[in-house]
């Protein structure tokens, strides 16, 4: 049998089971309480946290029992119940290694054009096709936040809110700059072109004393909304700028017809914003989101999307590659995101 035991000794130590066992009893506790509903908001995420919790506990111990028979098994029975013991196995390292403080949370996803005019924007256009058909694999909500569209072709920018579970957890780790090499369909030459685009990952945080802000650090200006919605997000200044003083971030918002909605909306970007640059901080990378802007381009990227004159996509921290460019334009990307995520959990 292959390090199986080892395996699940060590995700048991990761998913915290004793833990977890501990927390759905004082959640089943509470639940028990007459007055438990009364704050329906705060109940219904109990809940789900018990079910999701109970659900992780019932898959480790199905796994475990698994284990436990295996050496009981025919030898021609053996490599077929293998297989589905490393699928369960993998699944569950993915979802151990998703135990940031707000990994289960939704999700702040943005797309940013750099370097390479039109053919950047372009190259937002196609990362968004990528993205939400990646979204929708997964069964996640996404709503669209802010677009900013351009005359020729493609976005220089747009956002959406991402909804379900583990959202963040999955998404941060495609933070960063993304590489595209192509022939250029914008010019008569067809020459291949390099365009980059910066995605951006903020977690959902809802207002608490964790992320302190400031009334007096705020300014909130009222603007003209540029988006699609209609005849009235055109005519009525309903969209939102939000500017952050101490730290220079600013959000728009523009997705909703009445204006107090976008400035919640705002309010949220800003909370995620702000603890993603405390995070780079505690990490030692004060520059990573500092209030002024650096355009995405060379020595920066973290994943490279080659079309010609070969096809290979490549994330160059982790070194996962695969020629297969087209499945991955299309949303697969599951294979990146699981390396990135053991990645970055073996860094100090």
């Amino acid at each position: 049998m292959p390090d199986f035991l080892e395996r699940l000794k060590n995700l048991s130590q990761k998913l915290n089971i004793i833990d977890l066992k501990k927390r759905i009893s004082e959640i089943e506790i509470q639940s028990a309480e007459p007055d438990f509903w009364q704050d329906s908001g705060k109940a219904q995420k109990l809940m789900q946290e018990l079910s999701e919790d109970k659900e992780q506990i019932k898959r480790f111990e199905e796994l475990s029992a698994r284990l436990d028979l295996f050496d009981l098994l025919e030898q021609a029975d053996k490599p077929a119940e293998e297989k589905i013991i490393e699928k369960e196995l993998k699944a569950l390292e993915t979802n151990a290694y998703l135990s940031g403080k707000y990994d289960k949370s939704n999700a702040i996803f943005a797309l940013h054009s750099g370097q390479g005019g039109t053919e950047a924007c372009d190259w937002v256009a196609i990362l968004d096709r990528m993205y939400t058909r990646f979204f929708e694999s997964k069964k996640w909500k996404y709503d669209k936040l802010d677009e900013v569209r351009t005359e020729e072709a493609g976005f220089k920018s747009l956002s959406y809110e991402v909804s379900g579970r583990f959202a963040f957890g999955y998404l941060k780790g495609e933070a960063g700059v993304h590489r595209l090499v192509r022939l250029s369909p914008f010019n008569a030459q067809n020459l291949r072109q390099t365009s980059f685009a910066l995605v951006e990952v903020l977690p959902v945080i809802e207002e608490s004393a964790e992320i302190e802000i400031k009334s007096e650090d705020l300014i909130f200006e009222a603007v003209r909304a540029h988006g699609p919605g209609g005849q009235n997000v055109n005519k009525v200044s309903s969209a939102v700028r939000l500017i952050h003083k101490p730290s220079g971030i600013m959000v728009r918002v523009d997705s909703q017809r009445f204006q107090h909605k976008n400035r919640e909306l705002a309010m949220e970007m800003l909370r995620g914003k702000l603890f993603v640059l405390e995070e780079a901080k505690r990490k030692g990378q004060e520059s990573v989101l500092k209030g002024e802007y650096k355009v995405p381009g060379w020595g920066n990227q973290i994943r490279s999307y080659v079309l010609q004159p070969y096809k290979m996509v490549k994330d160059l921290r982790t070194g996962v590659e695969t020629g297969n460019t087209e499945a991955v334009l299309n949303g697969e990307l599951e294979e990146f995101m699981e390396a990135e995520l053991r990645f970055d959990d073996k860094k100090p």
